[in-house]
């Protein structure tokens, strides 16, 4: 009876085992994440950070972990996806950057406009120059700003005068992992 017993109490641990090993190998790795360390998600975004800080605001310093396995690029972009005139249904592009390279784990605070020494590119956002122009609510009306950073399979192959439309479509089909941080602004009176 003690021989049966003892089998049945190595063959209970020898499964428990077994499943705890299953579990971690099926366990989802962390998510994406990003974070601006000046910011909090969800709160107003600095002057520093805006259009009210000639000529065009600073871009804050953005940080990323968790990467997704096989990403080859990043592309980042910040939007208001509530435009003016409120009319309107297309919303506003304020920067747009891609083929950040993979091994990057932040951009630094204050990104010159144009092409970068390690190979990324800006897209021209709603003044039309390529490079960041911060938040710009009009005087007491509150509007959200997203950042939207992409996590992607390949690097994006886009023209000079490639559009946020263009480099969207781009993207379609490779990416590997997105985060998103909101922030709001209004215009000081």
């Amino acid at each position: 009876m003690k021989t049966v017993l003892l089998g049945t109490v190595l063959l209970v641990g020898s499964a428990s085992v077994f499943a705890q090993d299953q579990a971690k190998k099926a366990a989802p790795p962390p998510p994406f994440r990003m974070m601006i360390p000046d910011l909090k998600d969800g709160a107003e975004l600095p002057v520093k950070y805006s259009c009210s800080n000639a000529p065009s605001g600073v871009s804050p310093r953005i940080e990323w972990t968790n990467v997704p396995m096989g990403t080859q690029s990043f592309a980042l972009l910040l939007h208001d996806p509530e435009p003016r005139p409120r009319k309107s249904i297309i919303d506003i592009t304020h920067w747009f950057i891609y083929n950040i390279p993979a091994n990057a784990t932040q951009l630094p605070e204050g990104v010159a406009n144009g092409d970068l020494p390690d190979g990324a590119k800006q897209i021209k956002n709603v003044r039309q120059f390529a490079g960041y122009f911060g938040p710009c609510a009009p005087p007491a009306l509150v509007h959200h700003y997203t950042f939207e950073l992409y996590a992607l399979d390949t690097k994006l192959d886009l023209g000079a005068d490639a559009t946020r439309a263009d480099a969207m479509k781009a993207i379609d089909g490779h990416i590997l992992g997105t985060a998103v941080f909101v922030t709001l602004f209004k215009r000081p009176q």
